[in-house]
Order: C-alpha cells, then structure tokens, then sequence
C-alpha cells in the first residue's frame, strides 16, 4: 500500500481556556473537512465575542496532512498561528481547526508569554475532546436491477460496507463507502456480478 489509508482527529468540538496576567484565552476546536467551513466559524465566534481582541487560528486538511494554514490575527507573527498549529502536528491531527480567542488584560505578555498562553489554550481544547482515528473512504454508487438486489445486499452485508443511501425503485441504487485499504478487493467482487454499474462519486 502506497498510503496509510487512517488519520487521527478529534471526535467533536471542545473548548480550552487559558489565563495569565488579566488576560484570557479562549480556544476551540471544531473537527472540519474543508477550508469553506472555517470563515463561518469564526464569523460565529467574533458575533459570539464582541469584545474579544484576537481570533488567531491554525488548521489541518486531508488525510495526508499536507494543507494546513496559520493567522496570527494582529498578533506578533509567530506568536499564536504557529503555536496553534504545533498542537496538531505534535498529536499528529488533521482535520480539525483551532481558533483562541483573546480577551487583552492590559498587560502585554511579550512573545514568550503569547506563545505559551496559545500553546496551553490549544492544548486544554484538544485534551477536552476525544482523539478518534478515521479511515480515508471511497464513496461508490452501485446501480443494478431489482433481480440483483440478493447478490448486491449479501456483498456489502459480508464486506461490511455502509450504505449511505438506497432506493430501490425499477433501477435500484446504493450509495456505499469503501475503506481504501479494501477498495479493489470490493470492486472486484462486484464486477463478479453481470450487469451492475459502479460510479466513483467522492472521496471522505
């Protein structure tokens, strides 16, 4: 096998929060799967903290780790984005987002101080979650004819195959997903039946 077909990330969102010398740093985490979802995150975050001074973030996509981006947000640069950031490479996650929120206290931490209150912030929301472990998946829409359905439902019953939608009409179809690691396996399987359809739709 070329990859490893599983990822680690986190089970849900999570809160963690950080104080030192007045001020307070406010971190959460929300498991995503694309860059889209992370502007209307923290749209709802600054509605949420009206008086909060800094949204600073980092984030992790796709299973192989390799998209991942920092803002510091007006801070120092360095100071927050990256911290945040080293967070997730530390516990090998992805994707997950970390957005800290910064209410100033008045007295400046200098970039020590800021690394650490972001770092610790970070970490309290990812130790308040849990750590799960996902497989990357294929998801496939088999089309077939109703005299089929028998073959079809026996092969992702013994497969363990989910499905994630059916109809099952004059043409009948299942959507399913299929662990990469199994994938030409099953769609050889199937193949064995005449007649059937396999459409690659997306992959999770």
């Amino acid at each position: 096998m070329l990859f490893d077909d599983a990822y680690r990330t986190i089970a849900g969102n999570a809160e963690g929060i950080f104080r030192d010398k007045g001020s307070k740093f406010i971190a959460y985490a929300y498991p995503i799967r694309n860059e889209d979802e992370v502007k209307p995150l923290i749209a709802i975050l600054k509605a949420e903290h009206g008086k909060a001074r800094h949204f600073c973030y980092a984030y992790r996509l796709t299973p192989d780790r390799s998209i991942f981006r920092i803002n510091d947000d007006g801070e120092p640069s360095g100071t927050a984005g990256r911290p945040i950031l080293n967070c997730l490479l530390s516990e090998d996650l992805t994707n997950v987002l970390i957005v800290v929120v910064r209410y100033f206290g008045g007295t400046l931490l200098g970039v020590p101080g800021l690394i650490n209150a972001y770092k610790c912030a970070s970490i309290e929301a990812i130790k308040s979650t849990s750590i799960i472990t996902k497989t990357v998946n294929d998801v496939y829409e088999v089309i077939f004819e109703f005299l089929q359905m028998n073959d079809v439902m026996k092969l992702i019953k013994e497969e363990n195959l989910a499905a994630l939608s059916q109809n099952f009409d004059v043409e009948c179809f299942i959507k399913f997903e299929v662990r990469k690691a199994q994938l030409n396996h099953v769609l050889s399987r199937f193949e064995k039946i005449e007649g059937l359809k396999l459409k690659y739709l997306y992959t999770i």
